[in-house]
């Protein structure tokens, strides 16, 4: 009998995770999370067409989703990483108490406020391990913003 085991699980990068890109370009945590999603029918980014960068201050949360999803596949961030992400990307119906399809959800949030209330509330029950998290996801995203909105020039 075993008690207590838990295998991979999706969310959880395997013991030999490397945050590179490997030879395929793939990240073996990355696409086993995907191909996982893509198997039990959760939306990938490969199922919405390429959009233009995200505006962090007013995204659904289908874009917060796939901006999340493209980042995880190019490498550039890990499973764990993206965890304050994909929190934001949930949505209960309080009259139903299930989940509201992001796909057809087109409410608009402003993701960098929803962090900035996050880190105080984190800060404000002394949860220290939280806040760290948040900001760094905050940090992710302004630094993310700025590079989409940087102009680069060749002459």
């Amino acid at each position: 009998m075993q008690i207590g085991s838990i295998g991979q699980h999706t969310y959880f990068p395997s013991a030999g995770y490397s945050r590179g890109p490997l030879a395929d370009g793939a990240n073996t945590a990355s696409s086993a999370a995907a191909g996982t999603a893509e198997a039990s029918g959760v939306p990938t980014s490969k199922d919405s067409p390429s959009a233009a960068p995200i505006d962090f201050t007013s995204a659904t949360r289908q874009e917060l989703f796939d901006w999340m999803n493209g980042e995880i596949r190019a490498g550039r961030m890990t499973v764990q990483e993206s965890a304050p992400f994909l929190a934001m990307t949930l949505k209960l119906d309080p009259a139903t108490n299930k989940q509201v399809d992001m796909a057809t959800d087109t409410q608009r949030y402003d993701f960098t406020q929803r962090l900035r209330d996050g880190i105080e509330g984190a800060r404000w029950r002394h949860d220290r391990e939280a806040a760290e998290r948040l900001e760094q996801a905050l940090e992710t995203m302004l630094r993310y913003q700025q590079q989409a909105l940087s102009i680069d020039v060749v002459v």
